[in-house]
């Protein structure tokens, strides 16, 4: 038996709603709002104190507002059909947005580790105002924590890498700032003013070791590394249709299962055998159903199966000729 194609469309089968859409989108914009309003804020209180550690989180706030601005432009994208061009959809940009943040996390890095290796070799430790700065920075702090809280549960809650990256980006602004307050409380109550530099490296060690991770997860999604936890799933899915005994619509066998990822659609094609007695339309109904099913427990995404006639004489489905004659019928 030939395999059947199901579809004759290039569009996912399941694809997030219009409110879903508008809610990634609200997400991302807010996220780019906030970020404008506290980049203002640090260096609003970078300009009063001097502080390096606060410039630190200045700086990172920077690159948030330009991943924030990849984020939202790489949401829109994501949700526009498959084309001709782009027969997969293009989910795949949402990886790109997480690279390009973990990239400018990693340059900030470098400069925060210049800027604080000035200051502890040249001796630029004047800092003013800290009181200022320190609720300055415990303001930008609490917005930061909130906004990128908010960003990672509709990013998880929609599977938007782009989302999810932009808050935990923005997650680790809030820690940086933590970091950066601990410093000017220390410099204010015990005069010790290289603890401004100290923290400043310390948040560059801290926002590279995120970047990294930003960078490695988008590589991982580019080149359609396997998720493992797809894996099982699909693995037990599939597994659980097998044989005269298994769920129906029963298969004899199933083989080549390959899956991947294009942002937040799931991309599934495998082959199944089924009786070699069965006919065209009713491989093509079984193959359906199990295509359906996977579809419903992945979400957003597309799964394809090739039907193939079972040659193992000693498979119990095919044995079983009652069970194989009323089992199409049953998925009509």
């Amino acid at each position: 038996m030939d395999g059947c194609a199901r579809r004759d469309t290039i569009l996912p089968v399941t694809k997030p709603s219009e409110s879903t859409t508008r809610l990634e989108l609200r997400a991302a914009t807010l996220s780019i709002t906030v970020g404008i309003l506290l980049l203002i804020v640090k260096f609003t209180a970078y300009a009063l104190t001097g502080s390096t550690a606060i410039f630190s989180d200045a700086l990172e706030s920077v690159v948030n507002v330009m991943a924030s601005g990849f984020a939202l432009y790489a949401v829109r994208l994501a949700h526009q059909p498959a084309d001709t061009e782009h027969p997969y959809g293009h989910g795949k940009i949402e990886f790109m947005s997480a690279g390009f943040e973990g990239g400018l996390v990693l340059i900030a890095a470098i400069v925060i580790v210049a800027k604080a290796a000035d200051a502890l070799l040249f001796g630029r430790l004047e800092l003013e105002q800290l009181g200022i700065g320190i609720w300055l920075m415990a303001g930008a702090m609490v917005a930061n924590g909130a906004t990128g809280l908010y960003l990672i549960r509709v990013g998880r809650s929609h599977g938007s890498l782009a989302l999810e990256a932009d808050g935990r980006h923005l997650l680790s602004d809030a820690l940086t700032s933590v970091a950066a307050i601990a410093a000017l409380v220390l410099i204010k109550l015990t005069g010790w003013v290289y603890a401004d530099p100290i923290a400043a490296l310390l948040i560059a060690a801290y926002i590279s070791h995120m970047g990294i991770g930003l960078i490695r997860r988008s590589v991982a999604g580019l080149m359609d590394e396997q998720d493992l936890e797809d894996a099982r799933l699909l693995k037990n899915l599939l597994e659980a249709h097998i044989g005269a005994a298994g769920r129906e619509p029963r298969i004899c066998s199933y083989h080549k299962l390959r899956h991947r990822h294009a942002g937040r659609y799931h991309w599934v094609d495998f082959h199944i055998m089924v009786p070699a007695a069965a006919s065209v339309e009713q491989g093509h109904t079984i193959a359906s159903a199990i295509e359906h099913e996977i579809e419903k427990v992945l979400g957003p995404g597309n799964a394809t199966a090739h039907v193939e006639p079972c040659a193992d004489t000693a498979c119990s489905l095919c044995r079983n000729n009652e069970t194989t004659s009323r089992q199409p019928s049953r998925f009509k």
